[in-house]
């Protein structure tokens, strides 16, 4: 898949196009993600030790991963993406800039 975790992204399609959100989850073998904010519905909730008055409750959905464009860190536009090998390492890059995106998920936090 072109986008990992901390990602941020931007929804082209679907009820929430335009929205802009950080991705949660990658859930690779359904090709979906999910975005913070992005596609929110409303779960009825059986209470639960966590949750023990149960309730109706609003949980962030998975859109399909094509639905979804990354934003370019160095321009904040939206870009496709492409891979490059630099220094023996498959490495994602913008094809807008050509810069390198992060690949480690760890320094997006």
């Amino acid at each position: 898949m072109f986008v990992k975790k901390n990602d941020k992204v931007k929804v082209i399609a679907g009820k929430d196009k335009g929205k802009e959100g950080i991705i949660e989850k990658v859930l690779p073998s359904k090709n979906r993600v999910i975005v913070k904010g992005v596609n929110v519905v409303k779960k009825h909730q059986k209470p639960t030790n966590a949750n023990p008055n149960g309730g109706i409750v609003e949980v962030e959905a998975p859109i399909h991963a094509s639905n979804v464009m990354i934003i370019d860190p160095s321009n904040n536009q939206t870009t496709r993406v492409g891979v490059k090998v630099v220094d023996g390492k498959k490495v994602r890059v913008s094809k807008k800039t050509g810069e390198v995106l992060s690949n480690a998920p760890e320094d997006k936090e």
